[in-house]
């Protein structure tokens, strides 16, 4: 990090702002160089100096420029920013001097990598940042605040800290068995610490839905024979004719996405082409692709054409999703009834009729009803949202039942003591206590430029 780093922090176009960015420890002095107005090098920290940006003697533009001195700044350098008219030539003209005098391209999410390792933030704070950019709803913004905030790096160093006593005591039995006032550490001691760290994981990772339904959203995919209304009903939903709507079988022979916002939540839509036999090859690819996302989605919404009667390749697909989150839609119910619902092996199954407008709000709080998004605590969410930290989880919950196992068989508790060493690093690869450069590399990359 010996390198002084610039980059545009704003989107490039035309606006009435545009933000050029840049930290290290010469990013004061390169600054300075291009800056006509106050001398940057003798202004007091956290001033907004104006002046104007220049190039030999030509002016390039009126610039406001924030001087941040180390280590109160976002990545705990020097940093400054300058503050320019918005324009794709003028920032660009800016951001093509700095690299002339002395400053490097920051990399992509190279401020909060800096952020990271210069110790100002960890792993799970940083996530957190990226969640706060990508928040798309108000439910999905505080949960990020929270994650930056440190509430859930809390959670997790207090768990550290429990495992951390539970080394010690072992160790110290290791090393002093002479001392008799020292607490030894048994089976009975161990099962219930065990069983209580095991509990706390649990309910990190069962809180975990939650969060990922909040920052995620929920995958939902609209199934359903040709013709029975899946286009119109996405549409419906969305309030707008995302999807063509014809009386033509086949119509929709891609996936056609779109998002709404329930309560706060987000739900990913995807129309699919109708499932049936075909031999039309472009068809056929998009039937297998409806097929594919029974498994791959979140939620199913099947949808039945209440003046048709129920085909076995209907009562099949029903049976696929009896192990899945589901509701059954039986649609066109201003239409005759042919469809007998005796034969639909279902608690979730909803009327509706697009074309007089019913039904809809109805399966918006069935949708609510199954993902208990009411009762989703918003309180307080310090929830562990990412992949990654979920699934160094289940990793720990892993570790936790061989450490059972070899109570079980009446293991040593200093072998045990490896396998709780193990949950305690592995806490500790979540928050970026210990962490692999490559995992670094690969995870701020995710940012945008300028972050």
């Amino acid at each position: 990090m010996e390198n002084t780093i610039a980059a545009i922090a704003t989107p490039l176009g035309v606006g009435a702002i545009a933000i050029i960015r840049v930290s290290g420890i010469d990013a004061i002095s390169i600054v300075n160089k291009i800056f006509k107005g106050k001398d940057l090098n003798k202004v007091e920290s956290h001033t907004i100096n104006y002046g104007h940006i220049i190039e030999n003697d030509k002016i390039i533009d009126e610039v406001l420029v924030s001087v941040m001195k180390a280590p109160k700044t976002y990545t705990k350098e020097d940093i400054v920013e300058i503050n320019t008219h918005g324009g794709i030539a003028t920032t660009n003209k800016v951001l093509e001097l700095l690299l002339k005098n002395g400053c490097v391209p920051a990399e992509p999410g190279e401020f909060t990598k800096r952020s990271f390792l210069n110790g100002r933030i960890d792993l799970e704070e940083a996530e957190g940042i990226m969640n706060l950019i990508e928040a798309k709803t108000e439910t999905a913004l505080n949960l990020s605040i929270n994650q930056l905030s440190g509430k859930v790096s809390k959670k997790i160093k207090n768990l550290r800290d429990d495992i951390s006593k539970i080394i010690a005591n072992i160790e110290v039995n290791i090393d002093y068995p002479e001392y008799e006032d020292i607490e030894k550490m048994t089976y009975d001691m161990l099962i219930p610490k065990i069983k209580e760290i095991k509990d706390k994981i649990n309910k990190i990772l069962e809180d975990s839905k939650s969060g990922k339904i909040i920052t995620e959203g929920i995958k939902t995919s609209i199934i359903g024979r040709p013709n029975v209304g899946k286009s119109s009903i996405l549409n419906a939903m969305l309030e707008e004719d995302k999807a063509i709507v014809t009386d033509i079988e086949g119509t929709t022979r891609d996936i056609v996405e779109g998002k709404i916002n329930i309560g706060g939540f987000i739900l990913n839509m995807i129309d699919t082409a109708g499932i049936r036999k075909t031999e039309d090859i472009v068809e056929k690819i998009g039937v297998n692709k409806s097929l594919k996302l029974i498994e791959n989605s979140d939620l199913i919404l099947y949808v039945l054409n209440n003046n048709e009667e129920l085909k076995q390749e209907d009562l099949e697909l029903i049976q696929k999703l009896k192990n899945k989150n589901h509701i059954i839609i039986i649609n066109k119910v201003d239409l005759e009834n042919k469809l007998d619902t005796s034969l639909l092996n279902s608690e979730y199954i909803i009327k509706m009729s697009i074309k007089e407008n019913k039904g809809l709000e109805e399966l918006k709080q069935m949708i609510k009803d199954i993902f208990n998004l009411e009762k989703i605590e918003l309180s307080d969410m310090t929830y562990v949202t990412s992949a990654r930290s979920i699934a160094i989880l289940k990793q720990i919950k892993e570790s936790i039942n061989d450490i059972e196992t070899s109570i079980k068989n009446n293991l040593p508790i200093d072998i045990i003591e490896i396998d709780i060493k193990n949950i305690w690093d592995k806490l500790g690869e979540i928050i970026g206590v210990s962490y692999e450069n490559e995992l670094i590399d690969v995870l701020f990359s995710q940012f945008c430029l300028g972050k």
